[in-house]
């Protein structure tokens, strides 16, 4: 009975701790700039691959032209599409580890603080 409790206890304490987390300007500010990058990615891959589609379906002509040997347009801007996947993707790294990544730790660190501080170990 008495493990019950405690664990019961516990239970609360996470909750209370990320109801007070989830609430703070700095995690909803932490949120919004994750929501805005990721939704910057994806519209940026829909945006070249809806291009390459229409240029495909469009503009026979454009990609049919030959640029070396066999190679033609279409192949180049088929294979271009890995080039602009893995650039978005570093710069959605590189984004995160400037903004997004250090207001992430200040929000964890405070939380592990604010933990220690009234005796309750959470989520280590």
């Amino acid at each position: 009975m008495v493990e019950y409790m405690e664990g019961a206890r516990s239970r609360a304490d996470t909750g209370s701790v990320s109801e007070r987390v989830s609430a703070d300007p700095a995690f909803v500010r932490l949120r919004r700039r994750f929501a805005l990058n990721a939704g910057l990615l994806v519209a940026g891959l829909l945006v070249s691959y809806t291009l390459y589609l229409l240029l495909s379906a469009y503009a026979r002509d454009l990609m049919g032209v030959r640029v070396v040997g066999s190679v033609n347009v279409a192949l180049l801007l088929g294979i271009g599409q890995f080039a602009v996947t893995f650039a978005l993707a570093w710069a959605f790294g590189r984004v995160c580890e400037r903004g997004t990544d250090p207001l992430a730790e200040r929000i964890r660190d405070r939380v592990r603080d604010e933990e220690t501080v009234t005796g309750r170990v959470v989520g280590r």
